[in-house]
């Protein structure tokens, strides 16, 4: 089979994206109609959580757009923090969410609502799960053949999504075998906890990219090894990295035979760079020659709080 072009790709990933909105919003209804007829609180939180992932789609699909823009004058790194902001929002989305949820528990457990008609919340429900199924599979087959991380990231969301439908079936069920409705109100609250939870490490990891944190070491470790592996390099040191949202930035000092031309050691790294574009293809490269043995102050000796060693 042969590979996709860009136009397919970009046309899968655009129908993945669109059928994730689509989808949302016909959870949204059907949810809603269920909290209706049931009054079931589990059921409420699910409506909740499916009008997050509505507007956590739209802003995603809104910020990716945007910062898919080129480089101008004015942002020279391009706009791929963009993400990260849309992801801050979708945070305290999120997060309301999860208070209104436990807010209205509660009041539930000072003013007990009348009995929960759990049969139509089931059957709502159980619609509500294969939909979700049915998304994560088109959306699994769009990744393998694209290899997108927006739909990867996607589709895990959902699958969190179908657990949560698990939990409340089930919890419905007792509550229709058994009768105790406070039930309904303490799964409500788990699924609360879990949104406030998502909620706090979609803003750690939105203010790691902001706050322009050094990506994991053990890309640091790949990227020095892949630039020592190849020839006539001497040395790395002080390399940066962060995360630009669309891509990587890696900066640092290439160490080189100080006897060599100015062409000979552009050549040198300009194979460097293309070897660490095999590993990390779209990353931005920048890269200052140094000759080898060479006494200078580095931000190395500075993070290290080692001395400083002036150059003489």
């Amino acid at each position: 089979m042969q590979p996709l072009n860009n136009d397919q790709i970009n046309r899968l990933k655009k129908q993945a994206s669109v059928c994730s909105v689509i989808l949302a919003v016909v959870l949204i209804i059907i949810k809603s109609i269920g909290v209706i007829c049931s009054g079931s609180l589990s059921v409420l939180s699910s409506m909740v959580d499916s009008m997050g992932d509505l507007v956590a789609s739209l802003i995603t699909f809104i910020a990716v757009r945007f910062s898919a823009k080129p480089a101008n004058s004015s942002h020279r790194y391009g706009f791929g923090k963009a993400e990260a902001l849309s992801a801050l929002v979708q945070s305290a989305f999120i997060g309301g969410s999860g208070v209104f949820i436990i807010y209205d528990g509660i009041n539930r457990m000072l003013n007990p609502h009348p009995q929960i008609k759990s049969q139509s919340a089931i059957i709502i429900m159980i619609i509500s799960l294969f939909l979700t199924i049915a998304l994560i599979a088109f959306q699994k087959y769009v990744a393998k053949k694209t290899g997108s991380r927006a739909i990867k990231a996607d589709s895990a969301h959902y699958s969190v999504d179908v657990i949560t439908n698990i939990s409340i079936i089930l919890t419905l069920i007792a509550i229709s075998i058994f009768h105790i409705n406070w039930f309904d109100t303490v799964v409500a609250f788990l699924v609360a906890s879990y949104l406030l939870w998502s909620s706090y490490h979609l803003v750690l990891d939105s203010l790691t990219m902001i706050m322009d944190k050094e990506l994991g070491e053990d890309i640091r470790e790949k990227i020095k090894k892949i630039v020592l592996s190849c020839e006539h390099i001497e040395g790395i040191h002080d390399l940066r990295t962060r995360d630009l949202g669309s891509s990587y930035i890696f900066e640092f000092h290439l160490e080189l035979d100080g006897n060599l031309s100015l062409n000979k050691a552009h050549q040198y790294t300009d194979n460097v760079e293309a070897e660490l574009l095999k590993t990390y293809p779209g990353a931005q490269i920048i890269i200052h020659q140094d000759p080898a043995g060479l006494r200078e102050n580095r931000l190395d000796y500075e993070i290290d709080g080692h001395c400083n060693i002036k150059n003489k």
